[in-house]
């Protein structure tokens, strides 16, 4: 059976300017001033805010308090790391989905090849500077190359037929392939700050279609179902 632990003294922290009596160093009030007038504290250059003087003081099992001791002179917020436009083209974001409807290998001149693709944000995570950073990117803008000198640029991700609003119509027969090209922005997040902040610039990917042809097909009148065994020679 082990034996019980014993109650322990508990810390409390603060972190307050410094004041002096007598020569020694002692707690500011929460007010910030001293019974001498303006507190003092050695100055620390720091790149961003600098942290007060910090305080401890331990409470005992027994209820009783010791005094306020001076732990450090003032110290330095960490400098956060900024993730550059360059940092985010180099990440591994993942190229979306280019899907196509139809999906066959060939589609109809003068028909609406409908295009599409998936708008989800991408998760990622990276090292700065020794830090852990949480990156989001996200799809902004679509451009479309459709092989055949027509391009098309838009905000939508685009929809299946019949809420499609991103397609394009083939004039001449021949083989192509949609190369859809996907700006990316971007925000970041580093470990110990809950803020989440701007990349400043943006990423792009791309994605190719495999080639299918374009086709111009007519119809007609036959005497005889084609789907008939033997097929109808009129078919």
């Amino acid at each position: 059976m082990s034996k019980p632990q014993e109650p322990q003294p508990v810390p409390t922290y603060r972190n307050r300017l410094i004041c002096y009596s007598d020569g020694r160093p002692e707690m500011a009030p929460a007010d910030g001033w001293c019974q001498s007038g303006v507190p003092l504290t050695p100055r620390t250059d720091c790149e961003q805010l600098a942290v007060l003087p910090t305080w401890r003081q331990w409470t005992y099992p027994d209820g009783t308090t010791g005094d306020w001791e001076l732990l450090d002179q003032g110290s330095c917020e960490p400098v956060l790391p900024v993730l550059t436009v360059e940092d985010f083209r180099s990440l591994p974001i993942p190229a979306p989905v280019l899907r196509l409807q139809p999906d066959r290998g060939w589609v109809l001149v003068n028909i609406e090849t409908i295009v599409m693709t998936d708008p989800t944000p991408v998760a990622l995570r990276t090292t700065l500077a020794g830090f852990g950073v949480d990156v989001e990117a996200v799809p902004t803008r679509y451009s479309y190359d459709f092989g055949d000198g027509h391009t098309l640029d838009t905000r939508s991700p685009g929809a299946p037929h019949p809420d499609h609003d991103t397609f394009h119509e083939y004039e001449q027969p021949g083989t192509y392939a949609i190369t859809l090209t996907t700006e990316w922005s971007g925000r970041y997040r580093v470990d110990g700050d809950p803020t989440w902040r701007d990349v400043t610039g943006t990423a792009t990917t791309s994605a190719t279609s495999p080639p299918f042809t374009a086709e111009e097909r007519t119809s007609r009148l036959v005497d005889s179902l084609c789907t008939d065994v033997p097929t109808p020679p009129d078919c």
